[in-house]
């Protein structure tokens, strides 16, 4: 288009790619002709088979696409601040709208992303297919097994009650359900796993599945998209530490082998394993080397983290009805302070770390919500909190 450009071009920017950029990647400047309803964008593109009125079309519904991309990754857990991954996921949803294009019917009544609205759907997860650690012959296997994983995460019931409950409602053999259940529970071992399914309003909603029974540092320890880094973050820890880690989690760093949580070992196993210890004493040995790996991956960018310690209390009737607590983001920098009523189960952010409005304050809410979620009996005075994203 020689009479429009691009508003926003890419700065090539050292540090990459910017939110701003792939959020704007669509605007044009001059704006192109006003069209209402939008929709007609993309009927003067098939009439006239000029793609010019489909990036008219994209510059508009720019600020939805982004929304529907943003409501994914959020769903999925993964990091809707993440520029290149995000400008993955939203062309793709591009490429399903032009797809669509040729096979439009405006005739029917139906408007174009209402029509496409499928096709964008499935861009997107199939998209999540590709960075799960598990390998699928097909985007609707893939589905399958997402559906399979809710129906398991969701119900609490056994593997046998699951199998024959999904067999009858989707029509296929139990064994062909437990195979996909299988390939799920797998997949769960390596990396997040989360299923897509439609609410009430036609918008896709999703859930974790991992169930009740998961604990903490497993999906740290063994993280299929990120594996060199935790290993070589791993390979910095002392040969006790490892095998705390490994022993107490039921994992094996060499194969990445996960086993169910009925066999790991339990510290008092630990402090005979490491003869001179107690059971409290092997308890706090794995804690300071979990506390080492999660610093040795925030410092490689694989997770982050929130440094919590707690400043001051007030206590009603010897329970803690406020307090103030100081946290530092990813283990670095100067610390920022926010005060908590748990009476009210308020809380307010008093000075943000490093004085950051941007990134700060999204670890400043994280340290909220946990604050405000966990029950207090578990809130310790000094604490480290991983997540995986921002």
């Amino acid at each position: 288009m020689k009479e429009r450009f691009v508003k926003y071009p890419f700065q090539g920017n050292t540090h990459g790619l910017t939110m701003f950029e792939v959020t704007h990647v669509y605007q044009l400047t001059p704006p192109p002709p006003e069209l209402y309803p939008v929709n007609e964008y993309i009927v003067a593109a098939q009439t006239w088979h000029d793609l010019r009125f489909f990036a008219y079309f994209l510059h508009h519904i720019e600020p939805r696409l982004n929304s529907r991309v943003r409501n994914f990754l959020l769903r999925e857990g993964l990091d809707k601040y993440d520029p290149e991954r995000f400008l993955d996921y939203k062309q793709s949803c591009v490429l399903a709208m032009l797809e669509c294009l040729e096979s439009y019917a405006p005739y029917k009544g139906a408007e174009f992303l209402t029509y496409a609205h499928h096709a964008i759907g499935n861009a997107l997860i199939q998209c999540r297919m590709m960075e799960e650690s598990g390998s699928f012959s097909s985007l609707d296997e893939y589905k399958r097994v997402r559906g399979i994983a809710w129906l398991y995460n969701e119900t609490g019931k056994s593997k046998g009650e699951v199998v024959s409950e999904y067999a009858a409602r989707e029509g296929c053999s139990e064994e062909t359900a437990e195979q996909y259940l299988t390939v799920a529970r797998f997949n769960r071992s390596q990396v997040s796993l989360y299923v897509t399914a439609q609410d009430e309003d036609g918008e896709e909603t999703g859930e974790d599945v991992t169930r009740d029974d998961s604990w903490d540092y497993t999906a740290i320890l063994w993280n299929g998209s990120q594996a060199a880094t935790v290993r070589a973050a791993f390979e910095k820890l002392s040969y006790r530490e490892q095998r705390l880690l490994e022993e107490r989690n039921a994992i094996c760093m060499t194969c990445g082998r996960v086993s169910p949580i009925s066999e790991r070992t339990s510290f008092v196993e630990l402090a005979v394993m490491f003869e001179g210890s107690t059971a409290s004493g092997a308890e706090r040995a794995y804690q300071r080397a979990v506390e080492k790996l999660t610093v040795l991956l925030v410092e490689a960018g694989a997770l982050h983290a929130v440094r919590l310690r707690r400043k001051s209390v007030k206590r009603i009737k010897k329970k803690i009805a406020a307090a103030v607590y100081e946290y530092q983001a990813d283990c670095d920098g100067e610390w920022g302070e926010i005060q908590v009523d748990f009476v009210s189960g308020t809380a307010e952010i008093v000075r943000l770390a490093e004085w950051d409005t941007m990134v700060s304050k999204v670890f400043a809410k994280r340290v909220i919500r946990y604050l405000i979620q966990t029950p207090q009996e578990k809130i310790v005075k000094t604490e480290l909190i991983p997540f995986k994203e921002i």
